[in-house]
């Protein structure tokens, strides 16, 4: 699996368009697709199946609206936290990232140069939850040297999109 990814997938412009309306909506139909991306259903589907397999397309998900489901489940807390740990050596750096990784409250992690080691986003219901969190992945391990925490007062941006260099696709 790893093999795949070091391959070098070539990338047309149907592909780039393609790729560039899925980042927009993931939910088109195939035919809504194709005729977005200005390519044929058949040549869709197929060029869609190699940019799996290729891993270019990781996974597709729904992005759900916190505010939306603050009544049902509150707003919760969302913390940027920058780790930065005793000793960097490369199983230390792979050990401390697979755990935060394995851990659902961590949405994304970062390993950043210069500065801290990592940076992490993180959600929790509530601030007695963010430290159950701080407690399980960050105090217990001996080899975090220093924590830092920022949380969201309000979230102005949040996406995901990488820019393409495809021609526009038709709307």
């Amino acid at each position: 699996m790893y093999r795949r990814f070091m391959e070098q997938i070539e990338l047309d412009d149907i592909d780039l368009r393609l790729l560039d309306v899925l980042q927009q909506d993931a939910s088109l139909s195939n035919v809504e697709l194709a005729q977005k991306a200005l390519t044929s259903p058949p040549t869709c589907l197929r060029r869609l199946k190699r940019l799996r397999e290729a891993g270019v397309i990781e996974q597709q998900v729904a992005v759900l609206s916190a505010d939306r489901l603050a009544p049902v489940l509150g707003h919760g807390l969302t913390a940027i936290v920058e780790i930065v740990l005793d000793r960097q050596g490369a199983e230390l750096l792979d050990q401390f990232e697979q755990r935060v990784v394995g851990d659902a409250a961590v949405q994304q992690c970062y390993r950043v140069s210069p500065g801290p080691d990592f940076v992490l986003v993180v959600h929790a219901r509530d601030m007695p939850d963010y430290h159950a969190i701080a407690q399980r992945l960050f105090t217990v391990d001996a080899n975090v040297r220093n924590v830092k925490a920022f949380f969201s007062v309000k979230r102005a941006k949040f996406g995901a999109q990488l820019p393409l260099r495809a021609a526009p696709a038709a709307m």
